[in-house]
């Protein structure tokens, strides 16, 4: 919940996203761009799968510029068709002849309509010319000529219909394949024709059948489909395409299938046609998508010149359907192609014949609108997950595995069941809901994180200005009261080192140091630099991000910050600067953090009794000859995991109140079982001291003396025991140790 309100506005433009695509896959809106970038992948996906060969049962006989130089410029003479036909059917034995051409208009190229002029009037006296006239007329009568060899051959004749305003009606139409009223009740949109331009009735009625070759183009100009039926006042009339089929399988009837019921709901979305054994896929206004097999020249062409002068082999025509059209430029009949910006309109007829016979026309089911919807509210839910809980890399990545597991599964669909499931919306919305994502964090999330940086960067280290940065209303520069820790590290004697140093010597002396002592804190134990004050760094930890081992960590720190200044020793003396040893006090306690400071200039930072004692036990660290010294509260907060030895209880400069201080001495696991034993020992011997045991205290301290000579701390005890016993302590001593100055 708390994610959800922190990127509400993100979650609102992804919601807003999702709506509109939405739309566009329940065609409420098709905005232009979207539906080209469907096309786009839908060619993609064709161009990777097509055959790229050549069918061989389908032949192509093209009235090319070969014939047009040999036997002159179109149209031809209809006795110059009627022998094509008449080869084809007859020499050549095609199994089915299709005409990608439409015969509209009556051929009078014979001149039999002057002889018949001259019959009924300068003639018409003439006996001998009016008993040759029906001979004449049945030899030049080319149009009843070509009607003559049409009749009883498996030949299919073209026609166009009109669309929009175009009433216009030219010949016959031949009979429909289906009935008005058919589909009443039924969710099919079909594409209703206003006019056609068909054969001479002639023709017509010769023909076994006859189907349009209208071409449908999308939206940017392409072709891809053929609609396998189009209305006309109520009837539903056949692509030549398929025309061609049935007359190939002996006219089956053509049967509209829509999808199964489930869940006992019936749908009224055309799926597919039963045509004899084949299913033929369609959209819900009857078109089929065209198999293309690859560029230009997929199949067999041979040219009609060739065919009527029977130069071309029988076998390369006999058997196959064959479909007759034209590929010179002049007869206007190329389109753009997926696979080509110039292709033969009657190579896509061929596609779409050869297509629907091996059952390979690729299917755009009605159902894939419910699919794609699924799909968009399952990818959006997975989008909002990895956008809103992974960071940026992790989210990258896995938006980037979606992707490729939606191309992927979409690939395989079309692949293994040539089905074109649309990918633009589902697509567009994991690359804009990713580009929102990162906007919004560069935008949003950045400037917050920038305003972070500005308030605590100077003070807190990268990784807590990260995390400030994820919920920054959680995080002020106003002065608030917590339980910190604090810690204060200064140089010993280093007034006197630098005495002994040029200014630009000294500032790179301590830059030197300081930059090991602040890598400690900000980076290895994700302490706030409070300030530098000369050789001296005061930080906290607790603050600005709670940290609830914060005291832990302070201790952590100044242990290993006395290390590095060990470390840093030979590199020191390398470059001719002296040895440093530093002292460290750490306290844990109620105070004050904020910005403060005057309206000139504040600084984050922290006040309080508690971190005026840290300070005063950084500086008792050498009355005892240790490096590091931490309050009562530090030592009750860091429980277990670390050795403490008690050092003894005091009472600092202006403080009332007693504290008891200890010393760190390293991580349980890591600090060897002598020295264990050893600060055990003198925990003994502080009970025997507080108890003005003197003897056995003494003899305590001299047994672990001559363990370490160099402790300090042990021959602080014996002289003040030295002491004691020549100036007894009040009988209501508390073994108190007062210090008197800072």
């Amino acid at each position: 919940m708390k994610t959800l309100r922190k990127n509400w506005l993100q979650i609102l433009l992804s919601a807003l996203l999702l709506v509109f695509l939405l739309g566009y896959a329940t065609e409420r809106w098709r905005p232009l761009v979207l539906e080209r970038l469907d096309l786009w992948f839908y060619d993609t996906r064709l161009a990777l799968t097509m055959p790229d060969s050549v069918d061989p049962r389908v032949v192509v006989v093209d009235i090319d510029e070969k014939s047009l130089a040999e036997i002159g410029r179109w149209p031809w003479r209809r006795d110059v068709v009627a022998k094509l036909v008449d080869q084809l059917t007859g020499r050549y034995q095609a199994a089915v002849v299709g005409f990608d051409i439409v015969f509209a208009e009556k051929d009078d190229s014979s001149g039999l309509a002057v002889l018949r002029q001259l019959a009924g009037n300068e003639l018409r006296d003439n006996p001998a010319f009016q008993a040759q006239l029906p001979t004449l007329e049945r030899r030049l009568d080319y149009d009843s000529l070509l009607a003559q060899h049409l009749r009883n051959r498996p030949v299919v004749l073209g026609y166009y219909f009109n669309f929009g305003d175009s009433q216009e009606k030219s010949g016959q139409m031949p009979a429909p394949v289906l009935p008005a009223g058919l589909f009443s009740g039924k969710q099919v949109s079909f594409l209703k024709a206003a006019g056609y331009g068909a054969n001479l009735p002639v023709l017509t009625q010769a023909a076994s059948a006859a189907g349009h070759f209208n071409p449908v183009s999308d939206p940017d100009g392409v072709l891809r489909r053929v609609p396998l039926l189009v209305e006309y006042q109520g009837n539903y009339y056949e692509s030549l395409s398929l025309a061609m089929v049935r007359a190939f399988l002996n006219y089956p009837a053509v049967e509209p299938v829509y999808p199964e019921p489930i869940l006992g709901k019936s749908y009224k979305q055309l799926e597919w046609f039963k045509v004899g054994p084949l299913r033929i896929p369609v959209d819900n206004a009857g078109s089929a998508l065209i198999p293309y097999r690859g560029p230009q020249g997929s199949f067999t062409y041979v040219s009609a010149a060739d065919v009527i002068g029977g130069r071309t082999p029988v076998e390369s025509v006999a058997g196959r359907m064959v479909l007759v059209g034209t590929t010179a430029p002049g007869l206007k009949d190329l389109r753009v192609a997926p696979v080509s910006p110039v292709y033969a309109g009657v190579e896509a007829h061929a596609n779409m014949v050869a297509g629907m016979m091996s059952g390979k026309v690729p299917a755009m089911p009605s159902y894939l609108m419910g699919l794609e919807v699924v799909t968009l509210l399952l990818v959006w839910l997975a989008l909002l997950w990895i956008l809103l809980r992974l960071a940026p890399l992790p989210a990258t990545l896995s938006v980037a595995l979606l992707l490729v597991s939606v191309l992927v599964l979409n690939f395989l669909a079309w692949r293994q069941g040539l089905t074109a499931v649309p990918l633009a919306a589902t697509v567009t919305l994991i690359v804009l809901m990713y580009a929102i994502s990162m906007a919004y964090g560069y935008f949003f999330v950045a400037r917050k994180q920038k305003q972070m940086a500005n308030l605590f960067g100077q003070y807190v280290p990268p990784e807590l200005v990260e995390k400030m940065s994820e919920e920054p209303e959680k995080y002020s520069m106003e002065g608030q009261s917590h339980e910190l820790t604090v810690l204060f590290s200064d140089v010993r004697s280093f007034t006197t080192i630098s005495e002994s140093m040029e200014p630009r010597e000294l500032a790179r002396f301590m830059n030197e140091f300081l930059t090991s002592l602040t890598t400690v804190i900000r980076n290895n134990h994700l302490g706030t630099i409070d300030k530098y004050m000369g050789d001296c760094v005061m930080a906290f930890w607790g603050a600005p991000v709670y940290d609830p081992d914060h005291a832990r960590n302070a201790v952590l720190a100044g242990i290993e910050m006395q290390k590095a200044i060990t470390e840093l020793g030979p590199q020191l003396k390398a470059r001719g600067w002296p040895e440093i040893h530093i002292g460290v006090g750490v306290n844990t306690g109620r105070m004050t953090v904020g910005d403060m400071g005057s309206q000139i200039r504040k600084a984050y930072t922290v006040m309080g009794d508690a971190v005026n004692l840290a300070s005063r036990l950084e500086g008792i660290t050498k009355q005892y000859g240790v490096g590091m010294i931490v309050g009562e509260m530090t030592r009750q907060a860091v429980r277990e995991g670390i050795v403490f030895r008690e050092l003894d209880r005091v009472r600092v400069k202006g403080k009332d109140e007693p504290v008891s201080i200890y010393e760190p001495i390293g991580l349980t696991e890591a600090v060897d079982r002598s020295v264990k034993s050893a600060v055990e020992l003198f925990h003994q011997a502080l009970k025997y001291y507080r108890a003005q045991n003197w003897d056995m205290a003494e003899l305590q301290l001299l047994n672990l003396k001559k363990q370490d000579v160099h402790c300090k701390l042990y021959q602080v005890y014996l002289d003040r025991i030295a002491r004691f016993r020549q100036d007894p302590p009040p009988p209501d001593w508390d073994g108190v140790y007062e210090f008197e100055t800072k």
